[in-house]
Order: C-alpha cells, then structure tokens, then sequence
C-alpha cells in the first residue's frame, strides 16, 4: 500500500498540479501508514533554490491535499483510502549539510597539517 500511495503521490505532484508555488525538484522520501490503514504521512524532499521556495512548495502541496487524495483514492484498491498528511523529509537537507561540515574540517585539518610541516621544514634549516 505504501508503494501505491507513494507512486499516485510522485505522479500526481510531478504531473498534475499545476500551482505556481509548487518549485524545484520534490520526491516521495518516505510513506508511514498507520496500523487501521485510516491515516498516512507522506515524507517529501524538496530541492528548491532557497528555505522560502521550500517552505512555498509545501505549503502548495498541502493546499493540493484533497485533489491528491482523490486521485489516490481512485488507484486504492482497498476498502479504506488513507488520509495524506505531508511533512518535508529533513534527512537529506541534514546529510548535506553535515558533509558540508566535514569537509570544511577536513580542509582545515589539511591546511593545519601544511602549516606544521612548513614550519618543522622552517626550523631544521
């Protein structure tokens, strides 16, 4: 079920909706069905430019909630049609970021090796 919902949610943003607020690249991350099948959280990452186009794009996407839902519904096979609720997927953002970081440290630790070694050379002449 998660597969079906996660498929009729990808299809519908990528190719149905058509608000303006909606921008850059959004994905399914992640679909989290609760056990009565009555309720599900739709995790999605979005690559937009910057934290206000992000924010704007969910916000489009939540207001689109109930054309979403029908057009889930019209692919569930199933007795119930869980009700969507989406959040934006941070994990992504948080991995970039913390590689970011460990680069830039990883940098600095390369600089700070160079320096040792310029100034060990500097001493034994």
């Amino acid at each position: 079920m998660a597969r079906v919902i996660r498929e009729s949610v990808s299809d519908t943003i990528a190719n149905r909706l058509s608000d303006p607020r909606i921008q850059g690249i959004v994905s399914v991350t992640e679909v989290d069905i609760s056990p009565d099948l009555r309720n599900a959280d739709v995790f999605l990452s979005i690559m937009a430019t910057d934290e206000k186009h992000r924010r704007r794009t969910l916000q489009g996407i939540q207001h689109a909630e109930r054309h979403i839902q029908a057009r889930l519904g019209k692919k569930m096979t199933s007795k119930f049609c869980p009700r969507l609720h989406f959040y934006e997927d941070t994990k992504l953002s948080k991995t970039l970021e913390t590689l970011r970081l460990i680069d830039i440290a990883a940098e600095e630790f390369r600089a700070g090796e160079d320096q040792t070694e310029t100034d060990t050379e500097g001493e034994q002449d």
